[in-house]
């Protein structure tokens, strides 16, 4: 948790005369050495120059916004993307690029936001617009993350019933996981645990692969806007969820956040940037890779255009893919 800035942080006569090292926080708990899933960079180590300490430095800083994109791709997002493939074909793609800029500029706000102030996106709100308006953030951010949960549940219920757990089993013990990992004390610990989860969206790959994707077909429909079978009001709802499930609220919080957690200081933000536009391309990718697998698999089936949810979509799969 982070304290209040004093009131001279932010002005040029405040800047002027502040230690290099000098930021708004609470406690130590978020001042001192950066430690990422796959390094470490001291509190007072010097700017890297040579390409290999660049590249460990880029390695230690990764993180916060791989992870906050990725988490679009979560069972709202599978279950959204899969229903645009098999009910629109590859035809959605291009909102998927239109995004791309949307998330680079939102997510690279809270970047400097967080580096810079060392406090939270919360505390900014509060300080700037009053309490009434952070308490209106917060209760709308609590009622739509209570709402995500529910449905990554749903997604847990879904995703092990189809592998034969029951989902008196399966939620339970991914709730306790989840309170484990969150609860460990540990960022590090916590940081390696989500990027486990990264590593799992590269299990779309060889789904890709396996139904024979068309590129010519697929690079047309991400720059070329359409519509299968036209603009009704069904296409436009789905549209609107993409729109919603990649582009949401939470994100702005969660990464602010992690990078105050992470100790990143206004010196490593160029690499947080890095790491926030490599988050943006892995998470379109991921989306688009889901819809072409719907779109491609169907096509031409008796599956294609009836879309009911994630379980039934993997059901499908099996039969027109394999097991």
């Amino acid at each position: 948790m982070t304290t209040k800035p004093s009131a001279g942080v932010g002005t040029p006569s405040a800047r002027a005369s502040a230690a290099p090292h000098e930021r708004a926080v609470l406690d130590s708990a978020h001042a001192g050495d950066i430690r990422g899933a796959f390094g470490t960079i001291k509190q007072h180590e010097e700017a890297h120059r040579s390409l290999r300490s660049r590249i460990l430095a880029l390695l230690a800083i990764v993180g916060p916004g791989l992870i906050v994109m990725v988490g679009d791709n979560d069972a709202g997002g599978v279950a959204t993307y899969s229903q645009a493939g098999q009910n629109y074909g590859t035809s959605l793609l291009w909102v998927l690029l239109l995004l791309v800029p949307v998330l680079l500029v939102n997510q690279e706000m809270v970047v400097r936001l967080g580096a810079v102030t060392g406090v939270g996106h919360g505390r900014l709100i509060v300080e700037r617009f009053g309490r009434g308006w952070g308490w209106f953030e917060a209760s709308f951010l609590f009622l739509q993350n209570f709402l995500i949960i529910v449905t990554e549940f749903i997604g847990v219920s879904l995703a092990l019933s189809y592998l034969g757990v029951s989902q008196y089993v399966s939620v339970p013990v991914a709730a306790a996981g989840l309170m484990a990992v969150s609860a460990s004390g540990s960022f590090r610990l916590w940081e390696r645990s989500m990027f486990l989860f990264v590593f799992a969206n590269l299990l779309v790959i060889p789904l890709f692969v396996m139904v024979h994707p068309r590129g010519g077909q697929i690079f047309r429909h991400f720059v070329i806007p359409g519509i299968h079978g036209g603009a009704t009001s069904t296409a436009v709802l789905l549209i609107i969820a993409i729109v919603g499930t990649t582009v949401a609220p939470w994100q702005l919080f969660f990464q602010q956040s992690n990078i105050v957690d992470k100790r990143i200081t206004p010196r490593w933000i160029n690499y947080e940037r890095i790491d926030t536009f490599v988050g943006a391309v892995v998470v379109v990718i991921a989306a688009g890779a889901l819809i072409c697998i719907a779109a491609f698999a169907f096509e031409g089936t008796r599956y294609f255009g009836h879309f009911v949810d994630a379980g039934a979509v993997a059901h499908a799969l099996r039969h027109t893919v394999g097991s």
